[in-house]
């Protein structure tokens, strides 16, 4: 059984939200493009797409490594 308790996230700045918001629907995007991309058998289309999602991703580690860690 989970034990739900509260998280207090006033810490955390505006910045590093942004940026995760950010980040975080432009990942999910293209990885969900990429899929639909497979599924209409454009397959090309899909395997950029999900590199796209990977480089982005990795992006996104170096951003936060430099400017918020």
């Amino acid at each position: 059984m989970f034990i739900l308790t509260l998280v207090d996230v006033s810490a955390i700045s505006a910045g590093l939200f942004i940026t995760g918001a950010i980040f975080i629907l432009l990942i999910f995007s293209l990885l969900s493009l990429g899929v639909l991309r497979m599924f209409q058998l454009k397959v090309r289309a899909g395997w950029y797409s999900f590199a796209g999602a990977v480089v982005s991703g990795a992006a996104f580690a170096v951003i936060l490594n430099q400017w918020f860690l």
